[in-house]
């Protein structure tokens, strides 16, 4: 028997209890019929539930259907509670979408819409409250079709006409459908599985009107996920018994969790001090308020687990990730006030119980006011939040004023570097801080190279990029909306410890942002209001002055519907006036739609009043050492003073057209490995011995006559004048690039073809001189030869001459009047190379070099392909028309 796990959402007053009660007693789990208007419904075990007749805290009820084990997962409805209805989302097989049949598709139906198709969940749909006046079969399907999706499909039509429309919906199934006449179950199920199609019935839940019809597809239809053997959870919340006991509840989605075994979170590249492990206690399986204990929970399984007290809502347990966040966050901050007399510090550790349940309450502790804020979703939760802090632990709280919730941008690129280097530590961060489009949250990545600076420092400063929320330099808001990415660093192999990345990460941060353009982010609501006629130009009137926008007004009877946008700071205490002007007859439903540039973003900065060169916790500024002691210095002289070049050159004009990355100067791209390289060095101190190293100094600046205007920077030493010498280690190359090192298994001679083909390309897109060396020291009499393959050099070395001394002679006389790179994987000759010189080239970096070259030579084709290839279309295009006259 299959195990399911169905969730039940909608927006509020559709019938969502309504139907789970009458689901629960049509198939058997339940005895008695409960209501919510009677305050007995079996699935509102809260009593703020039961007194107010909406569901505030997800429920699981077990029941059985023909052929299915279903553990249905009852939701929040009202759009406060959000976020707890989508956390759900993530454990669930399938979902039921409840439309009420009076009021059809609403404002909060199209957002559970949009979060189904996010987490890509197989959606069935039941119409209830049909037996109400007003309730049209065909108009709702018509706008379920119109404003969600075509493919919903009504499933209790005849046979015939259902496999019609499934047909349609996949190209193989109609080809099949043609030439059989039918279509098979497990042809529709495959169908809800891919979202391909979504069922649809009608009733009244109430006076269980079409549930039998409804459970009977849903034990049919449903599509069964595969399970795999290793363990896997997901964790989509956290709550306490009535005896306080803490409960993780999570979905079984591998293997299976037996009592007392250990349940950890740790995984390949998760830093040690964040892992955990516990042992799980008890497994209980809920069915309301009451649960049977069992010894083992297997895949499919939704439990609840005692004994474990390091998880939250949205982790991932075994093989599953953790949950990269919501979609639907709070946008409104409260203060909360509490009684005289009690200690804030006490109330902050209480309250973050309640955090570990609801991560969206994100409770703040401000040390500068020293006050709790709590972030909520609206008034209501508001109201919840103070009924739940008295019942649990006696604090009669109240809350002030509500603040919007800014968000932060920048409006170019900008490059942030972070330096950290009080005495006996050392770290340097550079980071490109680069806008994307709204609602693109923040990116990190990373293109520094790894002998700079180590993989596991690399690491580390992007985890400290994603560990916390970096404050903006407008109002101290969050920033989002950024690509991050780590250009360049150094660590000191004696003095560098982790924490020395996490400072320098985050000043690196607040350093770009005081350089950039920043924009404030507010945050907007999508709304339906709907008034009398009459009232319907005050209405519009009030969006204008809130600088919202609206569609065409639609009226329904002798009401007018007027759906649009706003900004949350000028809607968040509408609602009050609509019922005020309307006399109680007009309704507003608002929903978070995400945030956009703030129209009146200098006053909101004035009134914010927030100094970012004053915030202590999150200095722009750097520290370096100088005569044995750390020294500050001001955001805006750290560039001058920084220890690596990384090669941005933002606000200048590029040399290429062609460029797609960082605009990374010659000096970088012929000595960005020179600072560090540890292998070298190795070599070195083999043949001379070790280095003796004093206390670690970085170079002093260059001194500069006194009437220079020029800022003090750091440059990597000028090459030499004159023309480009590329010099490669032809079999050097062949034998460390995989692909050539393939070929020269079956041809050397096809190989080497290769490689100069290859060189041809890139001398013409770089406009060096470009000469391959191949080794023939081993030719007995070989008196060597240089050959001109159509345009670059071909040098065979001669008897008892190895490439590498080929090189070394000619580094040392070219390099004399031009500036010259060498192409090699040798360590050695590396070594010598930089002895005379000449600037290396790795295998690895030479060959992203190439790969760059021909991704150029490749879009220069294709601009310069284009007219010819309009003019032939053009000429095509005339004979045609010349056929057609003559016809």
């Amino acid at each position: 028997m299959k195990k399911l796990v169905v969730g039940i959402l909608a927006h509020v007053d559709a019938g969502k209890t309504t139907l789970s009660e009458a689901m629960l007693y049509r198939s058997g789990a339940v005895r008695r019929l409960g209501r919510v208007d009677h305050a007995d419904a079996f699935l509102d075990t809260d009593a703020m539930e039961r007194e107010r007749g909406i569901t505030i805290f997800s429920k699981q009820a077990r029941m059985t259907l023909p052929g299915a084990e279903v553990t249905l997962l009852d939701t929040p409805g009202h759009v406060d509670f959000s976020a707890e209805m989508e956390r759900t989302l993530r454990v669930l097989d399938c979902a039921v979408l409840v439309i009420s049949g009076t009021d059809g598709v609403q404002g909060h139906t199209r957002t559970l819409w949009r979060l189904l198709e996010r987490y890509h969940v197989p959606v069935f749909l039941f119409v209830n409250k049909m037996d109400l006046a007003g309730a049209d079969r065909e108009r709702v399907l018509a706008e379920l079709k119109t404003s969600l999706s075509p493919a919903i499909t009504d499933f209790a039509a005849p046979e015939e006409e259902l496999w019609e429309e499934a047909a349609v919906c996949d190209e193989g199934l109609l080809e099949k459908y043609l030439s059989q006449g039918r279509l098979e179950e497990g042809d529709l199920t495959e169908l809800i599985a891919r979202r391909a199609i979504f069922p649809c019935w009608f009733g009244a839940a109430l006076k269980l009107t079409g549930v039998d019809e409804f459970l009977e597809g849903l034990g049919r239809y449903a599509p069964m996920p595969d399970y795999p053997a290793e363990f896997g959870a997901r964790v989509f919340k956290v709550s306490r018994d009535a005896q306080g006991a803490r409960l993780t509840w999570m979905k079984i989605t591998g293997g299976a969790l037996r009592v007392k075994e250990t349940v950890t979170n740790r995984r390949p590249g998760r830093a040690e001090e964040e892992t955990w492990e516990e042992k799980a206690d008890q497994l209980r399986l809920y069915s309301g308020a009451k649960f049977q204990p069992v010894e083992q929970a297997e895949a499919g399984t939704v439990c609840a687990v005692t004994g474990l007290t390091r998880t939250l809502p949205g982790q991932g347990l075994g093989f599953e990730d953790d949950w990269s966040g919501p979609v639907l966050e709070p946008v409104l901050t409260y203060q909360v006030c509490l009684p005289e007399g009690v200690d804030p510090h006490t109330a902050l550790l209480k309250l973050r119980q309640l955090e570990e349940e609801d991560p969206q309450l994100h409770i703040v502790w401000d040390e500068h006011l020293r006050q709790i804020h709590a972030q909520l979703m609206g008034p209501v939760q508001m109201e919840i939040l103070g009924n739940l802090i008295q019942e649990r632990f006696g604090m009669e709280v109240t809350f002030g004023e509500g603040d919007i919730l800014y968000r932060e941008t920048i409006a170019a690129p900008v490059e942030g570097i972070g330096h950290f280097e009080p005495l006996r530590h050392y770290a340097e961060v550079h980071l490109l801080l680069e806008p994307l489009p709204t609602g693109s949250g923040l990116v990190l990545a990373t293109a520094c190279p790894e002998d700079q600076l180590d993989r596991n420092w690399q690491r580390l400063v992007l985890t400290h990029l994603a560990e916390r929320e970096h404050p903006g330099v407008l109002v101290g808001a969050p920033i989002t909306d950024m690509k991050i990415t780590l250009v360049a660093g150094r660590a000191h192999v004696k003095h560098t410890e982790g924490g020395d990345f996490r400072q320098a990460t985050y000043r690196a941060v607040r350093q770009g942002l005081m350089q950039a353009e920043s924009i404030l982010l507010e945050p907007w609501y999508d709304f339906t209001l709907e008034v009398p006629v009459p009232l319907v130009g005050r209405a519009l009137s009030d969006v204008q002055r809130m600088g919202g926008e609206t569609e065409p007004p639609q009226t329904v009877g002798e009401m007018t519907v007027l759906t649009g946008r706003a900004p949350v700071s000028a809607m968040r205490n509408y609602a009050r006036e609509v019922t005020a002007y309307t006399r109680g007859t007009g309704q507003l439903q608002s929903v978070f739609r995400g945030y956009a540039p703030c129209a009146d973003q200098t006053s909101v900065v004035e009134a914010a009043g927030y100094d970012p060169e004053r915030d202590v916790d999150n200095p722009p500024d750097s520290v370096f050492c100088e005569h044995g002691a750390g020294v500050t210095v001001k955001w805006q002289d750290v560039p001058a003073r920084a220890h690596v070049e990384s090669g941005l050159r933002l606000g200048e004009p590029e040399e290429e057209e062609e460029s797609t990355g960082p605009d990374r100067s010659r000096g970088e791209r012929y000595a960005g490995t020179l600072a560090q390289d540890k292998e070298l060095m190795a070599i070195f101190e083999r043949t001379y011995g070790p280095v003796k190293q004093r206390s670690f100094q970085p170079p002093r600046p260059p001194r500069r006559p006194e009437s220079s205007a020029e800022p003090d920077r750091r440059h990597i030493r000028p090459q030499k004048g004159g023309e480009e010498y590329l010099l490669v280690d032809g079999y050097n190359i062949i034998f460390a690039w995989d692909d050539l090192k393939a070929v020269a298994r079956d041809n050397l001679d096809a190989a080497r073809k290769q490689l100069c083909d290859l060189l041809c390309n890139y001398q013409g897109v770089r406009k060096c001189h470009v000469i391959v060396v191949f080794d023939a020291y081993k030719v007995k009499g070989g008196l060597g030869s240089v050959e001109k393959y159509h345009n670059i050099h071909v040098v065979y070395t001669k008897e008892a001459e190895t490439a590498d001394a080929y090189i070394e002679k000619a580094t040392y006389e070219i390099g004399r009047e031009h500036r010259v790179k060498v192409a090699t994987s040798d360590g050695p000759e590396q070594l010598i190379i930089l002895g005379h010189g000449a600037l290396r080239l790795s295998a690895t970096a030479f060959r992203a070099e190439m790969e760059e070259t021909m991704r150029q030579m490749a879009a220069a084709l294709e601009r310069n392909n284009r007219p010819h290839r309009q003019r032939s279309l053009g000429k095509a295009m005339e004979k045609a028309m010349e056929g057609e006259e003559q016809t």
